[in-house]
């Protein structure tokens, strides 16, 4: 079916586009977003990583290569994703809104000097924006990952990643590749044999 083999080279081709324009604009961006994430492990604290939907499970995904390991064998760092404990999510659903559900575990579970990772690809998550305030108040670091649509969101943040595309497949392809780049830079930051010179 030729229409099939079109259809499916031109979506690893969007994709491919996408991640190198986006690479090529953002490459600064990611160098000073390792560092941050590395001196917060250095420092003794944890980065806190949370989103919806494949936005959770992207979270989810970049917290474990963290607290296991990605490219090398390291110690474990202290990574957490917010969307990923049922009993704790629901409880807050349930006795105060969804809304909430990210908010309250950053209050209880946050403390200055930690690293705030937050996903929305559309830039509008009410439970990721309501979160992102109490970030500030308690004036943790901050990343974001967003889409096209999420400017505004991303300029919140001390970190802020805009994916240039308005496709949410192409913004998350983009996300996780994003977030590999991270915990390699990273782990290079902090466990790389010095370079001899």
């Amino acid at each position: 079916m030729p229409w099939m083999k079109d259809k499916i080279l031109k979506a690893f081709e969007e994709s491919i586009a996408v991640k190198d324009k986006f690479a090529k604009e953002n490459v600064d961006t990611i160098i000073g977003a390792s560092r941050l994430i590395a001196e917060a492990f250095n420092d003794g604290k944890k980065l806190l990583l949370f989103g919806n939907g494949g936005s959770a499970t992207d979270a989810s995904h970049i917290a474990a290569e963290f607290v296991n390991r990605f490219k090398r064998e390291r110690p474990g760092l202290p990574a957490i994703a917010l969307n990923t404990d049922v009993a704790v999510l629901t409880s807050i659903a349930n006795d105060y809104d969804f809304s909430e559900i990210f908010a309250r575990q950053l209050k209880s579970l946050s403390e200055e000097g930690d690293v705030v990772l937050a996903i929305s690809t559309s830039g509008n998550s009410g439970n990721v924006l309501k979160a992102m305030d109490v970030a500030k108040r308690k004036k943790l670091r901050t990343i974001v990952f967003t889409g096209a649509k999420g400017e505004k969101f991303a300029s919140r943040a001390d970190f802020g990643f805009v994916v240039p595309s308005e496709s949410t497949p192409r913004v998350q392809e983009t996300h996780i590749t994003l977030g590999h780049v991270l915990c390699q830079m990273v782990e290079e930051i902090l466990f790389e044999t010095p370079r001899k010179r």
